[in-house]
Parts: C-alpha cells; structure tokens; sequence
C-alpha cells in the first residue's frame, strides 16, 4: 500500500468477556500483520490504570499505533471519550488497519453505533466483528446469564473459541448449544477454533445495523490523569465499579523496584476474576496476567512505569485484598 493518506480506515472490533485472551490474539493478529502497513490499536480498559497497552508496546517499532481508553465503557458519556482518543489515534498513525477492543465489561453494540456514525463513515470502514469466548465458561450459569457477554455474541461476524487446548472432548459441542439458545443462526455467526486465524477473515463486512435510538449508559465520572498524578505524587491508587465487578488499581514511577518472590507469592494466591501487571523488580521487568486463580507471567524489555490491576465481582473481597496488597507489596 502506498503512504498517501488513507481514507475509510478498515476497522475491526475485538470484544470478548474478561479474561478470554483479546490481548494475546491481538498481539498474534500484530505478528502477521503485513510489514507495508501501519496499523492502530485502539483499547479499553475497564479497570483505571490501563495495563492492555504496556503489554502490547513491544510491537510499537513495527508500524503500529496504540492508545488506551481506560476507567469502563469507552462508549459511556456519548462516546466522547472514545472518540476524542480515536481522533487523536486517526490523525497520528494514519493506518491501513484499526482494531478496537473495548472493555470485556462494556457495551459492544454502544461502540460499534458510535463507530457506525454518519461523521465517521467516510472515515471508517467497518469489517468483522469478532467475539472470542472461551468456550468452558458456557458451564457457568452466572457467565452464561451476564447481559454484556451475551450482547458481545449478538454482534458478532465471527465467534472465536480460544484456549482450545484446554478443551474437553464436549465443551465446542456446549458452545454451539448455547449460540443456538441465543437464536444466533449459523449463517450469521461461525465458530473458529484455535489461536490464530487467517488474515483475510477481517476484511468480511460488519453486519451490525445501527439502532434507531441511540444506546447510551452515561456516566459523569472524569479519567484519571495517570501521568500529572505520578508525576506530582510518585504512585496511583484508583478504583472502579460496574456491570457487578469491581476493580482495584496502582501504578508507581520507574524508580521504584518490587520484590520479585513477594509479588509472585502473593498474586499467585490471589482469589480474582481477573489480574494484570507490569512491574518493575529487583529481577527485572516482569508482566504477570492471572484468569481463574491461574497465574503466568513473562520477562519483558522495559516499562515506563509499574501497573498493577485486578477485577472481582464481590465487592466485600475486593476491599479486603486491596488492603493485603497495600500492606504487603506497596507499604
């Protein structure tokens, strides 16, 4: 592709409930990008630190953008937000692709009527929706029953099963099951098995038709100014709640060095939803990502700052281990 401006971005929406892997196959999608092309990363975060965008700067130096839209629904407040940082993303990078992967807690038929509307459709050219799910959470009838997962099928192109490895012999049996509980006919939704899928597939039409009325969850909470707060007091602390979960969130300055073995212990017994981290350690920079009291962590190049963040859906145990933490990691 030539490096004339390009009109009528593609543009691809990654949703999925927490902890089914967005990032990673974000980052999978990244690593087969075409190398002429320049493409835009576009995330959203339910909790406040923002933590997607430290985990996928390593692919920065090979054309790609990224900007994060942290603290709950993008789309929240009439999308200004949104499309403030879309704005902003759109005129920096210039891209041949956008990929927006909003918040596995918000409202995914909100973005893609705020990406549908009539000021962006000379500038964005809507393709597939994809929805991931990991297909053994159909066994949970809390997962199951959860309004915002079950809009994030509604819209989809395209369903991708992930962590199919760790699949039983009936659990994609189950999935087709429950599509078909929702009245998701097969010509409109497929499944895809495996981790990565081909290219080609996400330059298919977005099929979501754009409400009559607008869908709007207002809220009058104003973002966190992460950089001004680190850089006036040296650490944040910043809390989050919707859709019935609960968040907790730190981020410290570089200079400040973590305990490799305490942090190790003590995340790897944390009982959360869901958990994410960069952090800085007497060992070196560490990215720690939990899903069901399962931890994995990796050695990364370097950080800008220390993040650290978890999900839980009782409010009672999400207090209490924000106080554990803060006595026994950042006291």
């Amino acid at each position: 592709m030539s490096n004339n401006l390009i009109l009528a971005v593609p543009t691809n929406v990654v949703t999925g409930a927490l902890g089914v892997g967005k990032t990673t196959f974000i980052k999978e999608l990244l690593a087969r990008k075409p190398k002429e092309e320049r493409w835009a990363i576009l995330v959203n975060e339910f909790g406040e630190i923002g933590i997607d965008g430290a985990l996928l700067s390593a692919m920065r130096e090979n054309d790609v953008y990224i900007k994060e839209v942290p603290g709950g629904c993008m789309c929240c407040a009439s999308g200004l937000t949104m499309q403030i940082a879309l704005n902003r993303l759109l005129k920096e990078a210039n891209p041949h692709r956008l990929i927006i992967e909003p918040t596995g807690l918000g409202h995914p038929s909100e973005v893609l009527a705020t990406l549908g509307a009539p000021h962006y459709q000379d500038v964005l050219d809507m393709r597939a929706t994809l929805t991931l799910v990991d297909a053994r959470k159909i066994a949970q009838k809390a997962w199951r029953e959860h309004p915002t997962f079950r809009e994030q099928f509604a819209v989809a192109d395209y369903i991708i099963a992930t962590k199919t490895q760790c699949y039983n012999d009936n659990e994609l049996a189950k999935l087709d099951q429950f599509l078909s509980h929702l009245d998701l006919s097969h010509h409109q939704v497929r499944s895809v098995t495996g981790d990565t899928i081909a290219l080609s597939l996400l330059d298919d039409k977005c099929a979501f038709k754009i409400p009559p009325k607008p869908l709007v969850h207002a809220t009058s909470k104003e973002p966190v100014n992460l950089a001004v707060q680190l850089a006036q007091t040296g650490s944040v602390r910043v809390k989050n709640k919707g859709a019935g979960y609960y968040s907790f969130g730190w981020a410290f300055v570089a200079t400040r060095y973590f305990n490799f073995d305490k942090l190790l212990v003590e995340l790897t017994n944390a009982n959360v939803d869901r958990l994410k981290a960069v952090m800085i350690t007497d060992k070196g920079v560490f990215s720690f990502n939990a899903v069901d009291n399962a931890l994995e962590f990796v050695e990364i190049d370097d950080s800008e700052d220390s993040r650290l963040e978890f999900i839980c859906s009782d409010s009672y145990t999400a207090e209490k281990l924000a106080q554990h933490f803060e006595q026994a990691l950042f006291a």
